[in-house]
């Protein structure tokens, strides 16, 4: 018979060390380096001449289309088995989470496979940002009603 202490002991030798501060470390520079991207592609929007609220825009649809082609390619599943939480960068991460189930279902058929599941992660996300917009929109709402005003 094994005691709680020495199954303990066990448990401590045969568990795989934890590599948080490396997994952090690497979350951290993908998640910056995303970030970065948008940054540089803003600059180089801007100096092709155009106007800052377009270079906006195009920034974010370069990374949407850099999150999709990278998951058609198989690459952003790699990248984010390394990068764990930092390829969670709310656009590009996003991009992957309505992706990825579209092309893995894609054989279903386009409605009841690719139409069906590619809200099957992103839907939640959806739902609960609409949700709380109408919520906070309603708070505000009820506010200015009574003069009060927050920004």
């Amino acid at each position: 018979m094994v005691t709680k202490k020495e199954y303990d002991i066990i448990v401590k030798r045969n568990s795989p060390k934890s590599k948080t501060y490396v997994n952090c470390i690497k979350a951290f520079a993908v998640g910056g380096g995303i970030c970065a991207l948008g940054q540089g592609l803003l600059e180089l929007f801007r100096l092709w001449g155009v106007a800052e609220d377009d270079a906006k825009t195009l920034v974010s649809v370069s990374l949407i289309f850099l999150g999709v082609l990278l998951t058609a390619l198989g690459v952003y599943d790699k990248l984010a088995k390394h990068a764990g939480a930092g390829t969670l960068v709310p656009i590009t991460g996003f991009a992957n989470a309505v992706s990825s189930p579209a092309i893995e279902f894609k054989t279903e058929g386009f409605v009841t496979g690719l139409g069906a599941k590619m809200f099957i992660i992103a839907g939640p996300v959806i739902v609960y940002g609409v949700s709380a917009a109408i919520v906070y929109g309603a708070i505000l709402w009820i506010l200015h009603m009574f003069g009060i005003t927050l920004f």
